[in-house]
């Protein structure tokens, strides 16, 4: 088996790679995601006590949250009052390759919680993995082109979190609460607004510009609507042969706002108050905010060359199992003596009863190939019969 492995891994790794891949990534992360501040949570001496963990269950299940920095999907883990891994630029090396699970200010939600003997493991939206992991994979069937899995395969991909709260001499006596301040850099449990909770994540001088009610330049969407709320009005504009939206926020005499996007990215603003010219705003605002932020979703696809027969293949017809390997030949398959099974063969007309022979046609001679009958006694011919065989016989 070794000797049929090595070269088949050999070849693998020489062959030419011919799949397309497509790879998006994001442009970095805010240097303030980067920092990461250890808590100092005084925790018991005394291990968590049956009561006390169904208590601690009881609490967490469910419990939502808001992230304070984009979360990949993938699993971080926090020693209690420690540093978080990965940390730093790993931990933007695992944003880039596992993609974001969660943008900053966005509401989180507990969806399974496990108490181990060190550890407290915490799934956000699902979890990073499927929830069968391997039993998804095993098909139970009597018929092996008709199996049935363990576990009904999800097609879609997990899109949650992990964070693994670990301690050193086990999980001591401790509160729900206590949990929550211990992962609360990341994930914070504190009853908020997603407004407050999206506004807490913006840097100084975008966040005072938000409590301050005023709209900047490069603003998105979402960042208007903190900032303003809903407009008076919307309405579609077209500007050098671009759609551009227009919000309308105010009405005389308060001054009126004409928040101008294009696409998702506010373009132009203009500030009429009455008995005053209007104010317009058309540069950028923002300074180098929308370079630092990730791309949502990010993924790296591997499109690869489809083999035109792939499709074929899967329609054609399967051998029939066996515990043999490939090419694998048995002392057996050469004595004679032992039955050996041959393909199939099926009769050459298989439309409907065979013609009559014609009387210049003399029958062929049986093929060696075929087995000897069962039976050796043959019936005897009937002395009637159609007009064409009597006249064979007379002849």
């Amino acid at each position: 088996m070794k000797g049929f492995f090595i070269p088949l891994l050999f070849a693998l790794i020489t062959l030419p790679v011919t799949a397309q891949v497509f790879t998006v990534q994001p442009e970095g992360v805010a240097a303030k995601y980067l920092q990461y501040t250890p808590t100092s949570i005084t925790l018991s001496t005394l291990p968590l006590t049956h009561h006390d963990r169904q208590e601690l269950l009881r609490f967490l299940q469910a419990e939502q949250g808001f992230s304070m920095r984009p979360l990949p999907v993938a699993t971080l883990t926090i020693p209690a009052n420690g540093m978080l891994k990965p940390a730093g630029s790993d931990y933007v090396d695992l944003v880039r390759k596992k993609g974001i699970a969660v943008a900053a200010g966005k509401r989180v939600i507990i969806t399974d919680v496990k108490i181990g003997k060190n550890s407290i493991i915490l799934d956000f939206n699902g979890g990073p993995e499927h929830k069968h992991k391997w039993l998804r994979h095993i098909s139970i069937g009597m018929d092996p082109y008709d199996m049935n899995s363990v576990v009904p395969d999800d097609p879609n991909q997990p899109t949650g979190i992990r964070v693994e709260l670990t301690f050193a001499h086990g999980v001591p006596d401790l509160t729900g609460m206590q949990v929550e301040a211990l992962i609360k850099p990341i994930i914070d449990f504190n009853i908020k607004t997603p407004l407050q909770a999206f506004t807490d994540t913006l840097p100084p001088f975008l966040k005072e510009a938000v409590k301050t009610h005023h709209v900047l330049v490069g603003m998105d969407h979402r960042m208007v609507l903190s900032t303003l709320g809903q407009p008076r009005s919307k309405m579609v504009d077209m500007e050098d042969g671009k759609p551009i939206d227009l919000w309308i926020y105010g009405e005389p005499p308060d001054p009126t706002q004409f928040v101008r996007f294009e696409g998702d990215r506010v373009v132009k603003l203009e500030i009429a108050a009455v008995g005053k010219p209007i104010v317009v705003h058309a540069t950028n605002e923002m300074r180098d905010y929308w370079s630092t932020q990730p791309s949502q979703n990010v993924r790296v696809v591997a499109l690869g060359d489809t083999n035109p027969s792939a499709t074929a293949k899967e329609s054609a017809p399967r051998p029939a199992p066996t515990l043999r390997n490939p090419g694998e030949a048995l002392p057996a398959d050469k004595n004679p003596n032992t039955p050996q099974m041959g393909p199939v063969e099926f009769p050459k007309d298989m439309g409907g009863a065979k013609p009559a022979a014609s009387p210049q046609t003399t029958p062929a001679p049986p093929s060696t190939s075929q087995q000897p009958s069962a039976n050796p006694q043959q019936p005897q011919p009937s002395t009637q019969g159609t007009p064409n065989q009597n006249l064979a016989q007379t002849r």
